[in-house]
């Protein structure tokens, strides 16, 4: 689909990424730069690139322009010209490319120093005021951890200080993330842990013979933290489905956490499932029963390349349009985040058109559900807390409502 054959709402409107991470301060070499294309933690194989994917073919297609170069550059001369500008203002052109209008940023996760949300937002000619973190609750309990190594009553005082800092951490930030399907899977108890039960987990965790805690993977811990986040009130997202390979992707269907969104219900927060690949049905679902469940299709939509739009026609069979935001989920390199934004234009814009020309919606219908995925939705859940809402009874002997209060 030619870019002149893009709905003009979405080729104009800029867009919100509720769910992104910073780029890379370095130029990084042939092998580094594939190596930031995949999920995978290899390059190299014999006979296997990571421009011979979907993201690669998107990017040869879609990237080289930026930089000055025809469509379909070959990966030798990309590689070059991007050398030959130097990392920021190659950052610089993509982030502004994009066409954002705010940047959530995760910073919870840098195996390298990567640039701050206020940084991001400035190379994408943003105000400071369009940057906005995103708290991981992951790291906020190592940091707690690293604090209180060595003390005797770390276990017993653990609860109650990472707490206290997460709620220093919420003053300046629009969410907290979970990584618990990278730790344990979603399948998670619904009750909130009780304070022995978090002690005795923490005990667990902490007492390490080298003084540093391992691994953060206790069901009773991720649980904890995601409770304290519903009690500050701000948004949650979840890393759900597709990611590297040390995720159990069977363990990572949203379907696992049904039990643990009917508890958090009340509490009125909303809950944001992110990248959902390939369960993106099952979260289109969820985001359709449970009023404060929320969906995007980052990662997915720049990793599927042209296979972005029936990504987005999938996610939203059955989730509604102001359910559903952008992300990129863009990682270390800019290209990613430019990609994340050009696939998801074309694909939502296929989508529409398509009910544009069987009749299926109106061109106003149309503009106001890419209105609401490009930046209207990410406004309303991150600029104000949703209000807890009251379910209609069930009749416990049968599947059909009772008549409402």
């Amino acid at each position: 689909m030619p870019d002149r054959d893009l709905l003009p709402p979405l080729a104009e409107l800029r867009l919100a990424d509720h769910h992104c991470h910073g780029v890379v301060r370095r130029d990084p070499g042939p092998a580094a730069f594939e190596a930031m294309l995949t999920e995978a933690d290899y390059v190299g194989v014999p006979g296997v690139s990571m421009f011979g994917t979907q993201l690669g073919l998107a990017l040869r297609r879609w990237c080289p322009p930026v930089l000055g170069l025809d469509p379909h550059a070959g990966p030798e001369e990309y590689l070059a010209a991007r050398a030959g500008f130097g990392h920021e203002e190659v950052s610089r052109r993509f982030l502004r490319a994009a066409g954002l209008d705010a940047v959530y940023v995760d910073t919870g996760f840098e195996p390298e120093p990567l640039t701050s949300p206020a940084e991001l937002a400035a190379l994408a000619g943003l105000a400071g005021a369009r940057a906005h973190e995103i708290v991981r609750l992951e790291q906020v309990a190592e940091t707690v951890a690293a604090r209180l190594a060595g003390d005797a009553g770390a276990a017993a005082g653990f609860g109650s200080a990472f707490r206290a800092e997460l709620a220093a951490r919420a003053e300046h930030a629009a969410g907290f993330k979970s990584v618990a399907a990278y730790r344990v899977g979603l399948d998670l108890a619904p009750e909130r842990p009780t304070a022995t039960e978090v002690a005795v987990a923490a005990a667990h965790w902490l007492d390490s013979p080298t003084g540093t805690p391992g691994r953060l993977a206790d069901p009773v811990l991720h649980r904890f933290f995601i409770w304290c986040g519903a009690d500050l009130g701000l948004p949650i997202q979840f890393h759900v489905g597709y990611g590297d390979r040390d995720v159990d992707l069977h363990r990572c269907s949203p379907l696992r956490l049904t039990g643990l969104l009917r508890a958090l219900e009340p509490a009125g927060v909303p809950i944001l499932l992110l990248h959902n690949y390939p369960f993106h049905r099952e979260a289109g679902y969820l985001a359709q029963v449970f009023p404060h469940v929320y969906l995007d299709a980052g990662l997915a939509t720049h990793n599927l390349g042209r296979g972005s739009a029936a990504l987005i026609a999938e996610t939203l069979e059955l989730a509604p349009f102001g359910k559903f935001l952008y992300s990129s989920d863009g990682f270390g390199l800019p290209e990613l985040h430019y990609l994340g934004a050009v696939l998801f234009r074309r694909g939502l814009s296929e989508f529409l058109r398509a009910g544009l020309e069987d009749g299926s919606w109106t061109r106003a219908d149309a503009e106001q559900i890419a209105r609401q995925a490009a930046y209207e939705n990410a406004a309303r859940v991150y600029g104000k807390r949703l209000r807890p809402t009251r379910r209609r009874p069930r009749d416990p002997h049968t599947s059909v409502r009772t008549p409402g209060l």
